[in-house]
């Protein structure tokens, strides 16, 4: 059926350019084509007439058409006001035998009636075509709301893992939906709005679509964006229509995704602000206003919530806040598990320990995992994905792409063995850093060579021994450049970078500093460098130097570390010279074998 609807408008399209292109043509021809007759002029045409070589003449608007006794016709014009101001030129052409007619207006030929026909007939034509494509209805201010199919493709809270609380608080909704008598009887109401909040790709809007299929009302979605447009009132329009069709039902979930684009702190002098505060003022009136919303309950999403109005989150409108964060390890494990079941995993795959090697990864960023392993699966001609299949599938998220075509010349190579083997050893030697996870000198990404740790568990707060501890590894492989090669270079760009950020927060923030347990005020800067006039010189003085402090103290730890275990530092570089990559397991072994002179040394190695 839509076939033959595409087909049935792209003959009329087709027919209706067509008849332009011809009409085109036939007013070009009539414009530019060559006149028929010779042109004459007045004196050579008044001469004529003395000589009685004249035996017709046409008065016509456009001049005067001449016609001999042979046949032959000719047009000359007259100068302006000759043949209305002079009364004798009739005569005179009388006196003569000439035979005199007079036109008022030029008649039109067929052709003329042709052409205008034509054109009526594109204008009409072209106007039919558009009056069908948008069904009688102005395209800009059609509303852009649409309905969850009831017969498509369902999800419900089953297909969503790891936002357990976002769950608990959205099935007390789901079933005041299905039953609200049962609600009634104590008097209570359904919230009006349920305002969803976290990073992008935690599953807010799958969490809306699951409420879809557990409740089993109908479900309107739009995006914030949607009411946002060039058209004066167009905004506020699209709302009031929303909401009306909301309306038609007895229950029904309304859900709008990426709410700040119409819920912005209203303020601003500009034409767009004041088209979008009309909007969003029609979204409040709605939402909270004199007309009845029973029944109807408003699903929002946002990931800046700092920006929205304060009108929008006020009870009545917002009820309820629903912060959906990143998931925890048994989160990660559980959406992992949702997320392979479409795809064949070989079994014996742990997920357990592939959810504790993702931490922070959102819900997106697992789904795009398993799928980034089924993918790495197919291209090895294996049936089912694979524990290495993941891990590299993890690898490649984390760290980016292995970039093997990267040529690199044997010096640089070596220097990046002793980077890294700086950083391996000194996150394998502190017990408080987190575990070592593998080292690699295959440029990944924007580097040349990665060290990743995985902690063992999710972390929610910091010591000054962890972040101590972080400033070391940092610093080893700048450490282990100066040992080693006697010299530094710009590899450490990032590390130096990093432990600066981390060592202004230990003294900005956390107050682990001499300075005490003071905040001293920090812009967005990636340094955390405080803007101008937030501190006074003199403590700015201060804040500087206790930085310095923490970062110059890890480089001595990481210096003492380093030197005391030159022979393992040295066997790990030969290593990743020699296979470019080694895990956790392998580090540990070259430290317990590596020649340690002190004897308490070896012991620290063999517990490592």
């Amino acid at each position: 059926m839509r076939g033959q609807i595409f087909r049935r408008r792209t003959f009329v399209i087709g027919g209706v350019v067509l008849l332009a292109v011809v009409v085109a043509g036939l007013l070009a021809w009539r414009v530019t084509r060559a006149p028929d007759v010779p042109t004459l002029a007045f004196s050579d045409f008044l001469q004529q007439v003395d000589q009685g070589q004249v035996s017709a003449v046409t008065i016509a608007p456009e001049g005067l058409r001449v016609e001999r006794p042979d046949g032959h016709r000719a047009r000359t014009i007259a100068p302006p006001g000759y043949v209305a101001g002079n009364p004798t030129f009739v005569t005179m052409l009388a006196r003569h035998h000439v035979r005199v007619t007079v036109e008022s207006g030029a008649a039109p030929d067929p052709v003329t009636w042709l052409l205008l026909g034509l054109v009526v007939a594109v204008v009409g034509g072209v106007g039919f075509v558009a009056y069908r494509s948008t069904a009688g209805r102005v395209a800009a201010i059609e509303s852009r709301v649409a309905q969850a199919d009831p017969h498509g493709a369902v999800v419900t809270f089953n297909d969503v893992a790891g936002v357990d609380e976002a769950k608990d608080e959205l099935k007390g909704i789901v079933e005041f939906l299905r039953e609200p008598q049962k609600f009634s009887v104590v008097g209570g109401r359904v919230p009006k709005g349920v305002l969803l909040v976290g990073p992008p790709g935690t599953g807010k809007t799958l969490l809306a679509r699951s409420m879809a299929g557990e409740a089993g009302v109908p479900f309107l979605f739009a995006s914030g964006s949607d009411f946002v447009e060039m058209y004066a009132g167009v905004g506020a329009a699209r709302v009031r229509k929303l909401f009306k069709d909301a309306r038609r039902h007895a229950a029904c979930i309304v859900f709008i995704d990426e709410l700040d684009a119409v819920g912005r702190t209203r303020g601003g002098h500009s034409l767009s602000h004041e088209e979008r505060e009309q909007t969003l003022n029609q979204l409040l009136v709605e939402m909270d206003g004199f007309a009845p919303n029973r029944g109807i309950v408003v699903i929002g999403a946002t990931n800046r919530h700092d920006i929205l109005d304060p009108a929008l989150l006020r009870p009545g409108r917002f009820d309820r806040q629903v912060h959906v964060g990143n998931p925890d390890m048994r989160g990660r494990e559980a959406i992992l598990r949702v997320h392979a079941r479409r795809v064949a995993i070989e079994p014996g795959v742990d997920l357990r320990a592939i959810a504790r090697g993702t931490p922070g990864f959102s819900g997106a960023e697992l789904a795009n995992l398993i799928n980034e392993a089924a993918l790495l699966a197919v291209q090895a001609g294996r049936a089912a994905v694979t524990t290495p299949d993941l891990e590299a599938a993890r690898d490649k998220v984390m760290m980016g792409a292995e970039r093997r075509s990267l040529a690199m010349s044997e010096r640089e190579r070596a220097t990046c063995a002793i980077h890294e083997a700086g950083h391996a050893v000194v996150a394998a030697l502190l017990p408080e850093a987190d575990p070592l996870h593998k080292v690699t000198i295959v440029p990944r990404g924007g580097a040349l060579g990665i060290t990743m740790q995985l902690p063992e568990d999710d972390r929610h707060t910091h010591s000054r021994e962890y972040l101590e501890a972080q400033l070391a590894v940092l610093m080893g492989g700048r450490v282990a450049e100066e040992l080693f090669l006697e010299q530094v270079t710009s590899g450490a760009s990032n590390d130096i970078e990093r432990a600066t950020a981390i060592a202004r927060r230990m003294v900005c923030e956390f107050g682990m500093s001499p300075l005490g347990p003071l905040a001293f005020r920090t812009s967005g800067d990636p340094l955390g460098r405080p803007p101008a006039g937030a501190l006074s010189e003199a403590t700015a003085e201060l804040v500087d130097a206790e930085i310095r402090e923490l970062v110059m103290r890890a480089c001595g730890t990481a210096r003492q570390l380093l030197d005391r275990h030159r022979p393992a530092v040295q066997a790990v570089a030969d290593e990743l010279l020699a296979s470019e990559s080694i895990d956790a397991d392998g580090v540990r072994a070259l430290l317990a074998t590596a020649m340690l002179p002190p004897d308490q040394d070896r012991n620290q190695a063999r517990a490592v």
